[in-house]
């Protein structure tokens, strides 16, 4: 009897928690604060933005192309044979 109404009272505090929950996200002051706190942050952003110094580009022709050759003979280097003396 006594465990019945223990889960029936969790139950019921956990419905409750639930509606009460979503009373306050769903209700129109919350949806005004929240409106308000986003047209503030926005805010913000456009006048920091406008603060910014915009930096000259300086990345023109600084890409250089090589013309690759297709030789077949490359030298193969082993490392093993580098980490042994000269004689």
């Amino acid at each position: 009897m006594i465990k019945e109404i223990k889960y029936s009272f969790f139950t019921l505090v956990i419905i409750l928690f639930l509606l009460f929950t979503n009373k306050y996200y769903f209700s129109d002051e919350n949806k005004k604060k929240s409106f308000r706190s986003f047209n503030e942050i926005d805010n913000r952003i456009s006048a920091y933005s406008k603060k910014l110094p915009i930096l000259e580009n300086d990345t023109k022709n600084i890409i250089e192309y090589i013309d690759q050759s297709n030789d077949k003979k490359k030298k193969k280097f082993n490392f093993w044979k580098l980490l042994k003396p000269n004689e």
